[in-house]
């Protein structure tokens, strides 16, 4: 009766602090994803994204993160957009920013409720004699959120490989909390995809190999935010306005017509971050950047890394007037900014270009650049 009345507290305090979901499972509950997350490896789905492989073990064995883990509660905060994401996606000479970054950093949001969660547990669990050890975790730690929130009832994860819920859709902020304390368990959620391929068929660049299997590689939330170089020629025209992350497979899922619009302000789309026009993005310095984003998840690419999505996005538009903010990048500091430069003023301007590849190409001193303007050539000559 105890663990059950710690359960019920826990419940409630999730939700006081503006928590959607809630379920509980045990470690030996990951069942499959450990052996998923090996041979996912194992083919290089993960890209350059070092610290998966890194960290693998950890991420198939809860329990190697906290030794006395009895219990693991899932907790989902949902993060529904107040419009279609991908009506933005039409509007060519704008940017589309994923919904989840249009506003505060979620890491901090969660992490502090959490913290303040997770006190006021351990008293409760002191009180009812039960252990109060506790450990919580959000996204950045080497915790499989997505199939322990399954396996704790919260969703079910989609052929996208994204968690899915019955009443909030596809958005949906995971947080975990360890507990030493043995609380009574839920029961998983099961796979309610049936044969619907919606998610798969909406990605721009192929990043489904297969239903549940995704290849980072080809990912746009990858290339636009964990890939840390320019992103790959094939996949720049696919990209359209996308400057961080995306949104396709996300917002085309059915069960998103019982989603609601969040509830908490912080996650609410800042208007200057939704659609904002590309020219004023183009012109940002490192420190407009970093005010401009400060508090928020894009910040951490950097200004290099968000220009040059930028520039891409300029060269996806179709607008000539937008040529210039190009060809005022060529001379950038930065190796990324002035090789996605030449991309979208080859695009947007042939003329121009051909006249700035006269006059910068063989003064260029890095090799990416000056592939850059050869392959420009390859492109735009006769």
């Amino acid at each position: 009766m105890s663990a059950g009345r710690l359960k019920a507290r826990l419940k409630a305090l999730a939700a006081e602090e503006g928590f959607s979901c809630f379920g509980v499972t045990t470690p030996e509950r990951l069942g499959e994803a450990g052996p998923r997350l090996f041979a996912a490896l194992a083919e290089g789905r993960h890209g350059t994204m070092d610290w998966l492989a890194d960290t693998a073990s950890r991420r198939a064995d809860p329990a190697a993160l906290f030794p006395d883990l009895s219990s693991i509660v899932m907790l989902g905060m949902n993060y529904g957009p107040d419009e279609d994401p991908l009506a933005g996606l039409q509007r060519r000479d704008r940017a589309t920013i994923s919904v989840y970054a249009r506003n505060r950093d979620y890491h901090d949001l969660i992490k502090g409720a959490l913290k303040r969660i997770g006190s006021r547990f351990s008293a409760e669990a002191r009180r009812l004699g039960l252990p109060d050890e506790i450990k919580v975790f959000v996204d950045t730690a080497p915790v499989m959120e997505k199939p322990l929130a399954e396996a704790a009832g919260i969703g079910w994860q989609g052929k996208h490989t994204n968690l899915v819920s019955r009443d909030f859709g596809s958005w949906l902020f995971l947080g975990a909390f360890f507990c030493a304390a043995e609380l009574p368990v839920d029961a998983p959620e099961e796979d309610n995809c049936g044969s619907c391929r919606r998610c798969l068929d909406v990605c721009p660049t192929d990043a489904f190999p297969a239903p549940y299997r995704l290849d980072a590689r080809r990912c746009i939330s990858y290339l636009t935010i964990e890939h840390k170089g320019l992103v790959p020629r094939e996949f720049r025209a696919a990209i359209g306005n996308r400057i961080y992350g995306c949104d396709d497979c996300l917002a085309v899922c059915p069960w998103n017509k019982f989603a609601s619009e969040a509830a908490e302000a912080k996650l609410k789309a800042r208007a200057d971050l939704s659609a904002p026009p590309l020219a004023d993005l183009a012109r940002l310095d490192d420190a407009a950047f970093r005010e401009k984003f400060s508090g928020s998840p894009v910040k951490r690419i950097g200004r290099d890394k968000f220009i040059s999505n930028v520039l891409i996005a300029i060269g996806n538009s179709g607008d000539a007037d937008l040529a210039p903010e190009a060809g005022a990048h060529l001379d950038d500091a930065s190796a990324l900014v002035r090789g996605a430069a030449i991309w979208a003023l080859g695009r947007l301007d042939r003329t121009a270009a051909r006249a700035a590849r006269r006059q910068h190409r063989d003064e260029e001193a890095d090799s990416l650049v000056r592939r850059e303007w050869d392959s420009l050539s390859e492109e735009i000559d006769p």
